[in-house]
């Protein structure tokens, strides 16, 4: 039977700005529905940045800790020493939830039209997130990383995941989001396919035909297919819906509830 199990991204909640520090408020909202873990970026954490009183918030509310996302720029060869810092409280912080996944995402800021100069940043950013993964690897900790599809991102076309899917190993995993990875006119299965020893988690969000954002399983990507495929070759790490509809900005309770009423109805049966 797969262990594979679903969860919501805060990101949902991020969009509107009224949300960050208040992952009590998403856990409350969770526990109403049927998802069975959260992830969380740092900025939410909020109180429950006390592990004792996170442990706490997530069982009152019967949602498990899939995982933390830290984003930072990592523009230079090595973390800076405030990158470096963030990066081990995450780690000091995830030491009390053994299991939990520390997902590693850039934040897109500038993308060079000069081939070699995109090359240096790329290699810039493996490292840093490469020197997290060795000291998470070392205690006990697992870690992706993200990539992304805004224009600015470094690691968004095929030729760029050329180059992130060599630079991963087993201590540093990969994350695929399968709307950025469609957005970039990737095939997401197919890459999937090519690559799934390095999945380690991943994020659903799905998208239409013109590229903009859509409400989970309202949009053209094939999320059954995919779930499928992830079955059939033994994944059990979390399913997470990242949704980034327009919707979403004004009402991510309504939308974090919808998603979970057509996961429940499509994807659960695969899954379970």
């Amino acid at each position: 039977m797969s262990k594979t199990k679903l969860a919501c991204q805060t990101y949902t909640w991020q969009m509107s700005n009224d949300y960050v520090g208040r992952l009590d408020h998403i856990l409350n909202l969770l526990g109403k529905t049927g998802f069975a873990g959260v992830e969380s970026e740092t900025q939410f954490l909020g109180k429950l940045a006390d592990a004792a009183t996170m442990k706490s918030a997530l069982a009152e509310n019967q949602i498990e800790f899939a995982a933390l996302t830290l984003v930072e720029d990592w523009l230079a060869g090595e973390e800076t020493p405030d990158e470096r810092k963030r990066a081990d409280e995450c780690l000091d912080f995830l030491e009390h939830f053994p299991g939990t996944l520390l997902n590693l995402c850039q934040m897109p800021t500038t993308r060079p039209d000069d081939s070699g100069e995109l090359l240096t940043r790329q290699k810039n950013l493996l490292a840093c997130v490469h020197a997290i993964a060795e000291r998470a690897t070392q205690r006990g900790i697992v870690s992706a990383y993200h990539p992304n599809s805004p224009d600015e991102s470094i690691y968004r076309t095929a030729n760029d995941y050329s180059v992130l899917l060599a630079g991963l190993n087993d201590r540093l995993g990969w994350v695929p989001d399968i709307g950025h990875i469609e957005r970039a006119g990737i095939d997401s299965l197919a890459l999937l396919k090519d690559h799934r020893e390095l999945v380690r988690h991943i994020h659903y969000k799905d998208m239409n035909k013109d590229g903009t954002w859509a409400e989970m399983g309202h949009g053209a990507i094939d999320f059954l297919a995919i779930t499928r495929f992830l079955m059939d070759t033994g994944y059990s790490g979390w399913i997470v819906v990242e949704d980034e509809a327009d919707r979403a900005i004004p009402h991510p309770d309504e939308v974090a509830t919808d998603d979970w009423t057509w996961l429940e109805k499509n994807l659960l049966p695969i899954i379970s």
